[in-house]
């Protein structure tokens, strides 16, 4: 009886140990991609009157275009882990282990000069009053900030919380590879058969046996649909008819 209810278990713990996996890298990279989309540093410049001081958010995608690339792969890797088995799928939770590693650094890359180099992007040379004017000071050359020369931007960053975000989501990632790279076997795989209720090897009520001993042919569709559904072979009575014949 042991036997039969651990062999019940199994299945289902292997399941939601899947669901589980799966459920913890989508989670994690839906924290990054949450955290890459709100404001890590605000660029300031303060040009001389009367010209209107500027003010631009920046965004962690804008600072670091490569996290959003990460993350999509990362659910790749995610897919892969279902739709795999074995060596695959360890190789698919190590190559989701090195992309949560990554992700979790790029976090860290960030910097001031970066964030000018995000606004000048925003911004464009079309909103700079000074892009080929004599108080730029070259008409050649495009303005590599958004202000006026002699208005240095004044940047302040505000990316702790985010970067803890998406540190978190990244180890998140990091779990669900290495749980897929180090027991693969514990998970479930998609197969593509079909197995009777109950499996092919616990036994079934008596009645049922009695009937199919007795080789009583379906009388219509709905009799061989649950003749399948108890795993039954609803032309097994046509064949031995066939034979005694």
């Amino acid at each position: 009886m042991s036997t039969s209810v651990g062999s019940r278990l199994r299945p289902r713990s292997a399941r939601q140990a899947l669901a589980m996996t799966l459920l913890l890298g989508a989670v994690g990279a839906g924290f990054a991609f949450l955290a890459m989309r709100q404001g890590w540093a605000v660029v300031r410049t303060a040009p001389p009157r009367p010209l209107p001081a500027s003010r631009v958010s920046i965004t962690g995608s804008a600072m670091v275009p490569y996290a959003d690339a990460l993350v999509v792969a990362g659910l790749a890797c995610l897919v892969a882990v279902l739709a795999t088995k074995r060596v695959w799928r360890r190789a698919s939770g190590v190559l989701l282990v090195g992309l949560g590693a990554g992700l979790a650094g790029s976090a860290f890359t960030v910097s001031k000069s970066a964030a000018v180099a995000a606004a000048a992007a925003v911004v464009g040379p079309a909103s700079n009053p000074g892009a080929g004017s004599v108080t730029q000071g070259s008409g050649n050359a495009s303005p590599p900030v958004p202000d006026l020369v002699g208005a240095a931007p004044h940047v302040s960053m505000v990316a702790a919380g985010w970067q803890a975000l998406v540190v978190a989501g990244a180890l998140a990632l990091i779990a669900a590879g290495l749980i897929a790279a180090c027991s693969p076997a514990r998970l479930a795989v998609m197969g593509g058969k079909y197995d009777a209720p109950g499996g092919l090897g616990e036994p079934r009520p008596r009645a049922e046996r009695g009937r199919a001993a007795a080789g009583a042919e379906p009388a219509d569709s709905a009799s061989i649909w649950e003749a399948l559904s108890r795993g039954d072979d609803p032309t097994s009575g046509s064949r031995r008819s066939a034979a005694g014949a």
